[in-house]
């Protein structure tokens, strides 16, 4: 789109950079009330959130929105190291020209830029769109930076709200999309430390499309389009295209009344999620897992809001209506003692001796491991980390590994160990069930053999001819998808910001 040029640092508006604290270097003219506009609710969103010195990054597609975003950015010349980021999904055939695009433009204005390339999508039932959204989404969390500035606008969220009440969304989908939130890493890989997240924002939120336009326009800024955008099979764009003009054509502040909607459905939801917690801290007043009993004894609804709350503690997506009602239906008649589960789309609900568990999905595990100590080291053992740490009088005694060759596996059955050399030796099973382990972790513990001989067990411990002496050299093991509930289990006792 042709219009009219100007560097980054020129064309800022009269008083933005007293707005707020933020002082910019270059100098101020009038801009027209778009630029005002864009500057202004940039500069008082980020200095209520961003420290000078932090690591700004924006998500750049190359399209309108978030090249106007990281402009306007550069312009304000913030105390902040600015960069890009561009995912690239392969999905058009346009995709690396995008990606060009998005290169040229950051080389052009000195802007650091990661382009990511993602794998093809496995969408495993969840549809297309949103298995590119989740990759997406993990890219972000990976981002090294401290803040990710996406450039959502007010119109954005107006559709967002029509598609997710079509979609039958409860208060806290009609929420809409926050202003800020946490990203969630993915678990440390092996022998790594766990990464740090940046937190997402959208500055624009409360900027309509037009507003955006007209700054883009005003400083001749060029993008790409996605052709995708004009399908109309797509539901967004159904509703884009189809449905909004004709409606704000009767109601020409729809958009504004839509995206104001969010914020009082987004109230809302705050206070069921504040009720879900006042009910777990009465049911739960020590913090420990919920009781099958103590949930019963909540009224359909309350259960049913302490439910989906401790679903998004686990991290799992919210579960549909028809969902609820049928785990709410299975529980109730559930006995104390008994062992439920009811499958989610993402994961499961279970019972054990009486008590509630969330439990998301887990990557598989491998049937055998094999080992050999060099020090102290973290292995991965189905996507949780297996802590391997070198100790004196303690834990395994390494002489005795050196006498055969070691590897993990998962249990068979049958297995047999001696944690206590005064009692006799025991079936895993049984020491197992001593311990109260679920039988779902059961199936996931790491086992340590040497020589054909069952060396340890997660959960339980090192038998007793495997044993350190006195300050003999030894190595201690600790499986984190046992010693964490809130890793493996999930217990409904663990909370976080949605």
């Amino acid at each position: 789109m042709a219009g009219r040029k100007s560097s980054p640092s020129a064309d800022l508006p009269a008083g933005v950079a007293t707005l707020a604290g933020i002082e910019c270097s270059a100098p101020f003219d009038a801009g027209d009330a778009a630029v005002q506009a864009v500057f202004s609710s940039l500069a008082a969103f980020l200095v209520a959130r961003v420290s000078a010195g932090d690591r700004l990054c924006v998500a750049l597609s190359g399209g309108r929105d978030s090249l106007v975003l990281l402009d306007a950015l550069q312009r304000l010349a913030l105390p902040n190291a600015l960069s890009a980021l561009h995912v690239n999904h392969g999905l058009s055939p346009h995709a690396a020209d995008w990606a060009r695009f998005c290169a040229d433009f950051c080389t052009a204005r000195a802007i650091p830029l990661q382009v990511i390339e993602l794998a093809p999508i496995a969408s495993d039932g969840e549809g297309l769109e949103a298995a590119a959204r989740r990759q997406r989404y993990a890219a972000f969390a990976r981002c090294a930076a401290d803040w990710l500035a996406l450039a959502h606008h007010r119109d954005d969220q107006a559709e967002t709200l029509l598609l997710r009440l079509l979609r039958g969304a409860g208060v806290a989908g009609a929420g809409g999309m926050p202003a800020e939130r946490a990203l969630h890493a993915d678990p440390a890989p092996a022998g790594g430390s766990p990464a740090r997240a940046p937190r997402l924002i959208r500055p624009l939120l409360d900027l309509p499309r037009a507003t955006l336009t007209a700054y883009a326009e005003h400083f001749g800024l060029r993008w790409i389009e996605d052709e995708s955008n004009a399908d109309c099979r797509h539901r967004r764009n159904f509703i884009r295209h189809r449905i909004l003009p004709p409606l704000l054509s009767v109601f020409p502040g729809g958009s504004a009344a839509l995206a104001r909607a969010t914020g009082h459905f987004a109230e809302a939801a705050l206070l069921l999620d504040e009720l879900a917690a006042l009910d777990r801290a009465r049911l739960a007043p020590s913090g420990g897992r919920l009781s099958l009993a103590a949930l019963n004894s909540l009224s359909d609804a309350r259960a049913r809001n302490l439910l989906r709350h401790e679903m998004r503690c686990a991290g799992l997506p919210a579960a549909d209506a028809r969902w609820l009602e049928e785990a709410r239906r299975q529980l109730a008649s559930t006995r104390a003692m008994a062992e439920t589960c009811v499958a989610l789309p993402a994961g499961s609900l279970r019972v054990f001796r009486g008590e509630l568990y969330v439990l998301p999905r887990l990557p598989p595990l491998p049937s055998a491991l094999p080992w050999s100590f060099n020090g102290d080291a973290v292995l991965d053992w189905g996507g949780r980390r297996l802590l391997v740490r070198r100790t004196i009088g303690a834990g395994i005694s390494l002489a005795r590994l050196a006498e055969g060759a070691a590897h993990f596996a998962l249990r068979c059955g049958g297995e047999r160990l001696q944690p206590d050399a005064r009692r006799p030796r025991r079936s895993l099973k049984n020491l197992l069930q001593e311990q109260a382990v679920p039988p779902w972790q059961r199936e996931r513990l790491p086992l340590l053999w040497c020589g054909g001989q069952l060396v340890w067990a997660a959960g339980i411990g090192v038998d007793a001819a495997f044993a350190c002496t006195a300050g003999e050299a030894g190595v201690q093991l600790d499986w984190e998808g046992l010693s964490s509930a809130a890793v493996v289990a999930s217990p409904l006792a663990s909370s976080s910001a949605n």
